[in-house]
């Protein structure tokens, strides 16, 4: 049976261990932490061991769960790929482009998979309406969250805008063509909010808001495409569809006549869906996807390229962001 270790058990990776705690097509053999208290605690917890040497889990692992801070991903991630550990890396991928393409290379000459955690492409509410999505010619987000320390040590684009980055890549199938951006220093020297406008070969745009100060949290996406609009409120775990009606072309011309018996509503058809209840939460279907891509000998469903790729946007816009770096 596949056995996997949990590497970095703080404020997330604590969750990864109870998820491969109670999963039953894998062997959790156990965590390493730099903390070795918070280690015993977890370890202790589930039942497992806390390694006190990376390199001794490494060992007797077959695959590696990376839930620590961004600037040690290429150092844990890389011993591990070299002993032949299959790897799942929390967002971003690595610091820099650099490193995630030395990952994959290594990766690839070894045949072993590797992960990163975007998670939102396993949100149940995206999932339940991504065959709804064809060709998105315009995509707005908003991704608002209270201040925290964590993720604090890299600015708001790399901690919070690159999930919508991520998943803009997976919806629009086109390169890049421009990247406008600004962003703005106001609790760290860092960036704590920012925007990015995307413009695609294909025509398609994309106007993406991060920000790690707002007074509440908000994470929404808006697809506009031909016949229709779709509208994903991550936060309330709903969606709202609205497409053309089949009887627009005999309302229309009353609407713009001005004929008092119809109104705009009468043009569409409206439909809400919500996310099931009692569902499998994204983080397990996340991981779950890890542990049978590599069961299966399948490619995983946001691979280290899809990591590298959001990962190079992301560095792009803070490229254009550090060009004109706004400090209050």
């Amino acid at each position: 049976m596949l056995k996997v270790g949990v590497v970095g058990v703080g404020h997330l990776g604590k969750h990864h261990a109870r998820i491969f705690s109670g999963m039953e097509n894998c062997e959790f053999i156990g965590v390493y932490d730099k903390v070795k208290e918070r280690a015993k605690e977890i370890a202790d917890l589930y039942h497992v061991r806390a390694y006190d040497d990376y390199e001794y889990m490494l060992n007797d692992a077959d695959a590696v769960d990376i839930a620590a801070t961004t600037t040690y991903h290429y150092d844990l991630a890389k011993p591990a790929l070299e002993k032949g550990c299959h790897v799942f890396l929390e967002k971003p991928i690595t610091s820099t482009n650099e490193q995630a393409e030395k990952l994959l290379q290594i990766a690839e000459e070894k045949k072993l998979k590797i992960q990163v955690g975007h998670i939102e492409r396993f949100n149940p509410v995206i999932m339940e309406v991504a065959h709804e999505i064809h060709n998105p010619m315009f995509i707005e987000t908003h991704r608002l969250a209270p201040f925290t320390h964590r993720g604090s040590d890299v600015p708001v684009v790399l901690d919070l805008m690159i999930h919508d980055i991520d998943l803009i890549m997976s919806f629009i199938d086109s390169p890049i063509k421009e990247i406008r951006a600004k962003g703005v220093g106001i609790l760290t020297p860092s960036i704590d909010i920012a925007h990015a406008r995307l413009e695609f070969e294909n025509g398609a745009i994309a106007n993406v808001t991060a920000s790690r100060i707002s007074m509440q949290r908000e994470r929404k996406i808006r697809f506009f495409q031909k016949d229709a609009y779709i509208a994903v409120d991550f936060q309330n775990k709903k969606v709202q569809i609205l497409k053309k009606s089949p009887k627009i072309y005999t309302i229309l011309p009353l609407l713009l006549a001005g004929s008092p018996d119809v109104s705009l509503e009468d043009c569409v058809d409206m439909q809400e869906i919500k996310a099931p209840e009692g569902g499998k939460d994204a983080l397990t279907l996340e991981l779950e996807a890890f542990v049978n891509a590599i069961n299966n000998q399948t490619k995983p469903i946001v691979d280290g390229h899809d990591g590298k790729r959001a990962l190079e946007v992301a560095l792009q816009i803070m490229d254009i962001i550090n060009k004109e770096k706004i400090t209050l």
